[in-house]
């Protein structure tokens, strides 16, 4: 189709026809950002008013282009009145809105699309279940009052939701994108969202940033974000975001941050005011929280249950209010500090699996033990199998046995009352086989008090003409060693002798059975 506008057309709708055939940008504004803020200004007025029975007309049934132009739709700073419904729709034209308003919702369910650019646009509801698009959508800086619904969609290449402001609908969901498939990257950095954002069991090939994001829901026990079982090819980006970032960048959405930022440049944490939920996710590269702030209330909490990712970066600048579950979690590089996790038995370790710790501030091996310890409710010896594991691997052995000593410190206190007794003789003498030079100590005590007693005490000869030689600290020593014979065996104490040879003699089984136990364990765990 080519030729003139149909009739009944406008002037506005009229020039737009002619834009679209030449695939030329028509630009409605009036220059004052008062009156062209698509948000906060009123009724625009018929010079500035298209029908979405005329932009549907356009994408559907369109004009054929002009010769050596391709038709596309650029529209900007115009009011869309009536419902848009393209739902089902095969859309084979570029599209790009900036600064609309609509007055009804946008439907695009099922349909299939290049590049679908909305940039600056107040949209009531975008109901875009199972839309397909060869190229990017961009919904960048938009308002979408009564939220987003993307789900099972497939984008092509990216979606861009950077400095979006979403509310969300009677189900309380701001973005509903479960299932959705991206081929590159999604950015939502400094997305403002009330109501859960959702992209359970979905696939981003690229990296996901929800970089100085602010995400909160109303009523405890509820998640501003869901991204369980989710894939990400890259980077799952929890952070915060620099101010001065967007200068510079190399695209009006914030796709990198442009020239770098000076020292100390101010950011924009993430902010989560609800539960953030990770479980089973998947990150190829790594998934960094820092910079960000989680204020829970009730059940909410952060749940890293069962993700696995080469790198987890967990560096906030406070702990969150709230539980962090970790359970059966799978990172190649723990990068932590102390400040960052909350105390009181709200961190849940059970099957946490590490490769290395690169902790990102001074972590003593003391602070990684309570750390450990706050979070079991009772014994287990799994998080301490995994936490000396990891520093034996960094070459940390001193550390790794001050680990497994505590181990046992923890294990004795779930023992029966006779079984206390016995593993606090052990971790007395020698520290549980982990403080092997405490029994050199014991054993030197014990020979020194041994000799005073024997020295001011000598026994009589067991036969008066084959005595040996007395000496009282060889006398003493092969007591406390029974095994080697040391040449003063024909020595017979009276009744007080006897008691004090006997307890050196236990003080001598003691201390070298628990120096071999200790020793096997050490082989062992080695």
């Amino acid at each position: 189709m080519a030729g003139t506008a149909p009739d009944g057309w406008t002037p506005v709708e009229q020039r737009l026809w002619e834009a679209f055939r030449h695939g030329e940008p028509l630009d409605l504004r009036t220059g004052d950002a008062t009156l062209d803020d698509a948000v906060r200004s009123g009724d625009w007025g018929p010079g500035r008013t298209v029908r979405a029975a005329a932009v549907a007309r356009l994408l559907l049934d369109g004009p054929t282009a002009a010769d050596g132009r391709v038709a596309a739709l650029k529209l900007t700073g115009a009011l869309v009145t009536g419902p848009l419904e393209l739902a089902g729709a095969t859309i084979g034209h570029y599209v790009e809105l900036e600064d609309c308003r609509f007055d009804h919702k946008l439907l695009i369910s099922e349909a299939r699309a290049g590049t679908v650019r909305l940039v600056g646009c107040l949209i009531p509801r975008l109901e875009g279940a199972r839309f397909a698009t060869e190229g990017d959508l961009h919904l960048a800086r938009c308002t979408v009052p009564a939220g987003i619904r993307l789900t099972d969609a497939r984008i092509g290449t990216d979606l861009l939701l950077n400095h979006a402001v979403l509310g969300g609908d009677r189900y309380g969901r701001a973005l509903a994108a479960d299932g959705i498939t991206v081929g590159q990257d999604v950015e939502a950095e400094r997305l403002v969202a009330v109501g859960e954002v959702s992209l359970r069991t979905g696939r981003v090939g690229g990296r996901l940033s929800l970089r100085g994001a602010d995400l909160r829901v109303t009523g405890p026990g509820r998640s501003c974000l869901n991204l369980a079982r989710i894939t990400v090819g890259s980077t799952l980006y929890l952070t915060g975001s620099l101010d001065n970032g967007w200068r510079g960048s190399r695209t009006l959405y914030g796709h990198g941050y442009g020239d770098p930022p000076d020292p100390g440049a101010p950011t924009t944490p993430f902010r989560a005011r609800g539960g953030v939920r990770l479980s089973d996710g998947r990150f190829e590269n790594a998934c960094l929280v820092n910079d960000a702030v989680f204020t829970f209330t009730g059940r909410q909490e952060l749940a890293l249950r069962r993700i696995q990712t080469p790198e987890l970066r967990f560096t906030c600048p406070a702990p969150a209010a709230g539980r962090v579950s970790l359970s059966r979690a799978r990172v190649g590089n723990l990068v932590d500090t102390p400040a960052s996790w909350p105390g009181g038995g709200r961190v849940g370790l059970g099957g946490f699996a590490y490769d290395s710790l690169r902790p990102a501030a001074p972590f003593s091996v003391a602070q990684r033990i309570a750390w450990l310890e706050d979070s079991l409710a009772e014994y287990q010896p799994e998080p301490y199998e995994q936490l000396a594991a990891a520093l034996r691997r960094d070459g940390r052995d001193e550390d790794a046995r001050e680990v497994l000593h505590a181990k046992q410190r923890r294990r004795r206190a779930a023992l029966p009352p006779h079984a206390r007794l016995w593993g606090l003789l052990q971790d007395v003498t020698v520290g549980y086989g982990y403080r092997p030079g405490r029994a050199a100590l014991w054993l030197l005590l014990a020979w020194l008090a041994g000799t005073a007693w024997f020295a001011g005490h000598p026994p009589a000869p067991l036969k008066a003409d084959e005595a040996p030689t007395w000496n009282a600290p060889l006398y003493v020593l092969g007591k406390l060693l029974p095994v080697v014979d040391l040449g003063q065996g024909g020595w017979n104490p009276d009744r007080p002798g006897q008691w004090v040879a006997a307890a050196l003699v236990l003080t001598g089984w003691i201390l070298a059975t628990t120096v071999v136990t200790g020793a096997t364990r050490l082989l062992q765990r080695g």
